[in-house]
């Protein structure tokens, strides 16, 4: 089985990883790309859609920033791109493609004025002195998690003691879900045998038996192990630590400078979250609509859209609306992140510092 890069996550595009002294690695690879920003990605624009009054007069133009490839993951976005929901909102809207290190400093410059971030990376980010907030919450279930063939014999954090797990390397959301998911059968990751794979192989070495489990997202490596026929056990963080998973992110002084706009566009994408999850066959054809390849394997696509779709609520967002952000959840990832052997962070932000909900409830 050919591994497929997540574009949601910065795994999709192979990064090269940052070692500084003293600094949690994330938070450098952080600091790095706010040095050597890369060139912009593709963009999309609207089709010709009705407009009201206030966005024909005068539409805040808005940059946008997802993942690395474009995917069906993003299916909301593209919809209320092409269903007009932006444009009647009064924005224009233009969508870059950015791996995770690159766009978190993009937006905190406000080169990019709201994009899709990892929530582990908001912390070290904001540590480091990079000003942007939380908005919106996106994927309200954790979404790295840890997989194996159903046939291993895993089905319990406790049993993987001694086996030989995959994963890109020793940084990132990956990472930190597995020393959470370890430590909650009272192990570390010196009770397993790490297997690095930075070129993001380990979901092919797990299909190919090299490994016995590997970390991945729900909605992409037990996606296609399952669609090619062999069972898979995921084992999930969500309720060992609450981790904040991927969502929106603005820059401080947009935040002020645009905020309306923003707000606007908070409100249109939760529309067509709501849209995707009522109707995904909508949402798979506004994803081929604005990246023709994914039609090409519409079963694969919708799979991966279905599994995406189960992560954009949770016990949390049901009873406080999508988008809803977990205060609590994120005060646990930063008590757990604070205890992390070499985390080495200068300091571990308040709450405060890292969300920001007054863009949402409109």
């Amino acid at each position: 089985m050919n591994a497929r890069r997540d574009p949601l996550h910065p795994h999709g595009a192979g990064r090269r990883r940052a070692r500084s002294r003293g600094m949690h690695p994330l938070a450098a690879v952080l600091v790095a790309a706010l040095l050597a920003v890369g060139a912009c990605g593709s963009t999309a624009t609207s089709a010709p859609v009705g407009t009201t009054a206030a966005s024909a007069a005068s539409p805040v133009k808005l940059t946008v920033g997802l993942g690395y490839i474009p995917s069906v993951q993003f299916a909301p976005f593209y919809l209320a791109l092409q269903s007009g929901y932006y444009r009647d909102a009064g924005l224009d809207v233009t969508f870059q493609n950015k791996i995770d290190p690159d766009l978190v400093p993009l937006v905190g410059q406000g080169s990019v004025d709201i994009g899709i971030g990892d929530g582990t990376s908001v912390i070290p980010a904001v540590a480091q002195g990079i000003p942007i907030r939380y908005v919106a919450t996106i994927y309200a279930k954790f979404p790295s998690i840890v997989l194996a063939k159903a046939s291993s014999g895993i089905k319990t954090a406790a049993d993987l003691k001694g086996r030989r797990i995959g994963t890109p390397g020793r940084y990132g959301s990956g990472w930190i879900m597995l020393e959470a998911l370890l430590g909650s059968a009272g192990l570390t990751t010196s009770d397993v045998d790490v297997q690095l794979y930075p070129d993001f192989g380990q979901g092919a070495a797990l299909a190919q038996g090299a490994i016995d489990a590997a970390t991945g997202f729900v909605n992409n490596e037990p996606v296609q192990l399952e669609l090619a026929g062999t069972p898979a056990t995921i084992l999930r963080v969500d309720q060992i630590v609450p981790l904040p998973g991927n969502g929106l992110i603005a820059g401080v002084a947009t935040l002020q400078s645009k905020h309306e706009a923003l707000r606007a566009f908070v409100t249109a994408t939760l529309r067509a979250m709501r849209d995707v999850t009522a109707d995904p066959a909508k949402g798979l054809a506004a994803a081929v609509a604005a990246v023709p390849d994914l039609g090409k394997d519409p079963a694969t696509q919708t799979a991966i859209l279905k599994a995406s779709i189960d992560t954009w609520s949770n016990d949390y967002t049901a009873a406080h609306g999508l988008g809803a952000i977990d205060r609590s959840a994120w005060q646990s990832t930063l008590t757990f992140m604070s205890g992390l052997p070499g985390a080495a962070l200068p300091s571990i932000p308040p709450v405060d510092s890292l969300v920001d909900e007054s863009l949402l409830g409109g």
